[in-house]
């Protein structure tokens, strides 16, 4: 019975905020949903996947820096604010999140930090007046950065087991950059 709540929770809250974010605003980005049940509970990521070219132009776009400005909160995405849904309590960088939706925001520095933005607010757009509460923040934690081989075109999140069997990662990828952070599921 838990389960069927869960998922009727999760249904509810994605079915009632995409819909509704896509009738007022137009999406510049094509959208996806990853998920992965990490050690009996499934977390969840709704997301909006920019490229680094332009879409009007074509011309290739310098992302960390420019296009996502150092010191500045980011939506982690394109359009809507980034969703992660949450069946039971994780514990992400030291923090606990309790079960439930949150959006993810992200806050890159010019020495190559990072941290990732948990907020308790959602259904905001992303940029814009009323996107981002501050005063919603339930945690900021530390990204590992991690410089690729090779160009990631377009923006990719990433739910996975952690290799060393802990419990998971949120990973995130664009242009020659991974961030990413560890996190266990409460029993």
């Amino acid at each position: 019975m838990q389960k069927l709540i869960s998922l009727l929770t999760i249904g509810a809250i994605f079915g009632g905020i995409s819909p509704a974010m896509a009738q007022q605003h137009k999406r510049i980005s094509p959208h996806e949903t990853v998920s992965k049940v990490i050690n009996g509970s499934r977390v969840m990521i709704v997301y909006g996947r920019p490229y680094t070219k332009d879409p009007q132009s074509g011309q290739d776009r310098k992302i960390w820096g420019d296009l996502v400005p150092y010191g500045e909160v980011w939506r982690t995405g394109a359009d809507e604010a980034t969703l992660l849904i949450t069946q039971k309590p994780i514990v992400l960088g030291g923090s606990t999140i309790p079960p439930g939706a949150y959006t993810l925001w992200t806050l890159p520095n010019q020495d190559g930090t990072a941290k990732l933005v948990i907020n308790k607010q959602i259904g905001q757009w992303g940029l814009g007046p009323g996107s981002y509460d501050e005063k919603q923040d339930l945690a900021r934690v530390d990204l590992n950065k991690e410089t690729l081989d090779a160009p990631v075109d377009q923006f990719t999140m990433e739910v996975a087991k952690d290799p060393s069997g802990a419990g998971g990662v949120l990973r995130m990828t664009w242009e020659k950059t991974a961030f990413s952070v560890p996190f266990t599921v409460q029993k």
